[in-house]
């Protein structure tokens, strides 16, 4: 008997192995899966401007870092005693303005050349909720704790962020034109914004991403979707799923989710490898009562033995 219902999902016909270069983009979820990258030793950089939530800002730096146009002094402002950009996180926003300058401008850079060789390129998409900078005009990705008179709060209609999606693809196809695309909708509900307004705002992500889908996999090339949310919401429908907020997935929902994008999107030749790095990181954690023990040294010396294997034989894998 079957207790609960499984969402279906479809293999990828071009599936992530170690050889892949990937670059995972977008809101909090993106972290936990680029996590679950960086544990198993995949190429993988993860959000190099921070957490993005909405796709009209993931689509603006997309054509900056596609265009490489560097960050200047109009695109900085001061306030609460740190320099911060609207176009990015918090997490970068730093104390000197040069200082800033210089870690957006390398982080273009950066990912300007990671995206021309990357192999895949996975989106995770959160909200349709957008805040708008009434001086300006511009649709920011932070508000970087600057009063909330200075913004208006808008939700993006759903040919708003169907067009955004569109020109983010264009825009890395005419600089990679052979890469991957991973689109995924974050599970995490915006609850801040309001329950209705939660499901409000992911049915306009749905709506406008499935539209973009239908209209380039009717195309020769295929991009993926894989239905993080649908999981959460059905598969894993129950509490104890959830952090203490209730918002957020546990530890054990983000490996659930990612024992099926695996299973789906990850080459079969690559699984073997998947153990060895596995059990190396669990004896890397492994913490012995006797540390000076013989036993313990002859357990050492094993595990540096199967480390230096598997480095010769993945060269970028680094333990």
């Amino acid at each position: 008997m079957q207790f609960r219902t499984q969402i279906p999902i479809s293999k990828s016909n071009n599936p992530i192995d170690y050889n892949s270069k990937i670059l995972s983009i977008g809101s909090c979820f993106a972290e936990n899966m680029a996590e679950k990258f960086d544990y198993f030793k995949f190429q993988n950089e993860i959000n190099p401007f921070g957490i993005i939530f909405n796709s009209v800002s993931i689509e603006k730096l997309f054509k900056r870092v596609c265009k490489e146009e560097l960050f200047e002094e109009k695109d900085v402002f001061f306030h609460n005693e740190r320099w911060h950009s609207f176009e990015v996180h918090s997490d970068l926003s730093n104390s000197d303005r040069q200082e800033l300058l210089e870690t957006l401008n390398k982080a273009v850079t950066e990912t300007h050349k990671k995206l021309k060789e990357a192999t895949h390129i996975i989106i995770t998409l959160g909200t349709s909720w957008i805040y708008r900078n009434m001086e300006s005009d511009e649709v920011v990705a932070n508000c970087h704790k600057v009063p909330q008179k200075q913004f208006s709060k808008e939700l993006l209609s759903v040919d708003e962020i169907q067009k955004s999606i569109q020109n983010t693809i264009e825009s890395i196809e005419a600089l990679s034109p052979n890469i991957n695309f991973i689109f995924t909708i974050s599970p995490v509900r915006h609850i801040k914004d309001g329950f209705v307004e939660n499901q409000l705002s992911k049915s306009h992500l749905f709506t406008a991403l499935h539209q973009v889908l239908k209209t380039h996999n009717s195309k020769l090339k295929t991009h993926n979707y894989f239905p993080s949310y649908e999981i959460m919401m059905d598969e894993l429908r129950d509490y104890r799923f959830y952090n203490e907020d209730m918002l957020h997935p546990n530890q054990i929902a983000i490996d659930y989710i990612w024992k099926l994008f695996s299973e789906n999107y990850i080459s079969q030749d690559s699984f073997s490898l998947m153990l060895e790095v596995d059990e190396i990181q669990k004896s890397l954690l492994h913490r012995s009562f006797n540390p000076e023990s013989d036993q313990h040294q002859k357990f050492l010396a094993k595990l540096q033995q199967k480390i230096s294997i598997l480095e010769n034989k993945i060269s970028h894998i680094k333990f």
